[in-house]
């Protein structure tokens, strides 16, 4: 099997390293922004998908190319992107409907996912922390989805937005697991345009009008979900995250609930509910519980092996 080096990156000093940790997930929860501004114009959730991906995948295609002799890995790594990609539309399916917290909430399930995947399918038991941690998100997303604070009828949305963390809870699977034989830049590269070619069919067959944004101005939305939200972030987070270890990382990264929080409250004018916030807390909670360096937990090797 063809491998390829990891090539080590410029020295960057600790403090610069948790600053761009930091900044990289502020801009992860910064996605509702953008995905809600363009499903209001009349773009189709798959469309909106496609456009956050795309840029990534033409911009990191000659990655891919250098890298053409690793073709299992790549093919690990395209099929995961597909998942991903799916699954990412009944997320944004959510945010149409569902206030921006909620929709958090519930996407910050995939630890528990990813913790369910990698035992069943890649014989990775969880230690007892990560059980305790996959525990308090399960009852954080039992809060967040709850009669109190989404009604009755949005159940089947809440349900079809589960896709988008057990799509992201396999991609990680296959990232450490599959793909750490090959360059950060690669797993980058083939995940996204596995997303791509995953969500190609629907943009296809879709009608044009449901692929662009009613107004010209928001064009910079399609820009925006593509560079601010995923390609910039991604490349800062692979940079940064292994310079202050993968503890720190997870507590740090842990900004992105807070951030869609915020995005909803300040956008969107969402309030903040008393079962919203105590699921946020326990969603904090749950990554602080895996900060020990010694505990192999799910949120330990995410904040060490994943891109978002």
């Amino acid at each position: 099997m063809a491998t390829t080096a990891t090539q080590s990156g410029p020295a960057i000093p600790y403090a610069l390293a948790v600053v761009g940790v930091l900044l990289a997930s502020i801009c992860f929860g910064l996605v509702p922004y953008f995905s809600r501004g363009l499903t209001e114009q009349g773009v189709a959730p798959y469309a909106v998908a496609f456009y956050r991906y795309i840029v990534a995948a033409i911009l990191l295609l000659p990655v891919l190319i250098l890298h053409r002799k690793a073709w299992r890995e790549i093919c690990w790594g395209l099929s995961a992107g597909a998942v991903m990609g799916l699954g990412w539309i009944g997320y944004v399916m959510a945010l149409e409907t569902l206030p921006a917290s909620t929709v958090g909430v519930l996407y910050m399930t995939y630890p528990v996912f990813t913790l369910i995947i990698a035992w069943v399918f890649f014989a990775d038991a969880p230690t007892k922390r990560a059980l305790l941690a996959s525990g308090l998100i399960t009852l954080a997303a039992i809060i967040a989805g709850s009669p109190a604070s989404v009604p009755l009828q949005q159940i089947p949305t809440i349900l079809m937005s589960l896709a988008a963390p057990f799509g992201f809870g396999f991609g990680i699977c296959v990232l450490v697991h599959r793909l750490s034989r090959i360059a950060p830049l690669a797993r980058i590269a083939s995940v996204s345009l596995g997303s791509v070619l995953g969500l190609l069919p629907l943009m296809v067959s879709a009608d044009v009008a449901k692929l662009l944004p009613e107004g010209q101005s928001d064009w910079i939305l399609i820009i925006g979900i593509g560079l601010v939200t995923a390609l910039v972030p991604q490349l800062i987070y692979t940079i940064c995250s292994p310079l202050i270890g993968a503890s720190q990382t997870a507590v740090v990264g842990s900004i992105e609930l807070p951030t869609m929080f915020a995005v909803g409250f300040l956008a969107f004018g969402e309030a903040i509910t008393t079962p919203q916030a105590v699921a946020c807390a326990l969603v904090v909670g749950a990554i602080a519980v895996t900060r020990s360096r010694k505990a192999r937990s799910v949120t330990t090797v995410i904040a060490k092996e994943s891109q978002k």
